[in-house]
């Protein structure tokens, strides 16, 4: 008795770059992989989120910069309007800013242009069962970004910085009561909090360190 074969169904992919040649290599690389099936063309964010809704592809290979609607942002679309749809950032840039952004936005993976073909494939079918695939610079971005130490004054509170900017004015703890009509308690447990969260011990090394990273307009 004979086995039946199953055939599986190739991937169906959507390309989005505003590069034509881009757009044409790629589209080339596709072609020779029978398990991978180019659907569509974007040029644009915009285009590619109307292209998406219509032809609902498995993954997106979505460049993340674009004139008018970016990667990051055209890829949010997508995935809100195309649950199915997994999005992979192919792009030339590993910057920290743009890799977080694509990954806050759904993206699946994020690789660099310069990826080798199979490489490629294998990203494209790993998005396909929903697994991630990061570039060794997107991944090193991301702990760079991890691992810095936060800026100083990240973890101040609104009414902390209407009070540091008070105490670079010269107020006292008693005007800066005054000035935001709280009684004196309150205004000492936030210049208190202030230097506690600044690491510093004194209202003048406050100010300077308020002064130099621009914490207060």
């Amino acid at each position: 008795m004979s086995a039946e074969i199953q055939t599986l169904e190739p991937i169906r992919i959507v390309i989005v770059d505003d590069h034509e040649m881009v757009r044409s290599g790629l589209a080339t690389f596709l072609r020779i992989k029978a398990d991978l099936e180019l659907v569509g063309e974007a040029g644009s964010g915009d285009e590619a989120v109307r292209l998406c809704e219509r032809v609902q592809p498995d993954v997106v290979l979505m460049d993340m910069v674009m004139p008018g609607l970016d990667g990051a942002a055209a890829t949010r679309a997508v995935r809100e309007k195309c649950p199915g749809t997994r999005v992979i950032a192919l792009t030339s840039f590993p910057e920290e800013d743009l890799v977080q952004r694509a990954l806050e936005a759904g993206a699946t993976g994020y690789l660099l242009k310069n990826v080798g073909a199979s490489e490629l494939a294998d990203a494209i079918r790993a998005a396909k069962a929903g697994k991630a695939t990061l570039a060794p610079e997107a991944a090193q971005a991301l702990i760079q970004r991890a691992t810095r130490p936060a800026a100083p004054g990240h973890d101040l509170s609104a009414r902390e910085r209407e009070v540091l900017g008070l105490m670079r004015q010269g107020l006292s703890n008693k005007a800066i009561a005054e000035r935001l009509v709280i009684s004196p308690s309150p205004a000492d447990f936030h210049v208190s909090n202030i230097l506690g969260k600044l690491g510093v011990t004194t209202r003048t090394e406050a100010v300077a360190l308020a002064v130099e990273h621009h914490l207060v307009d």
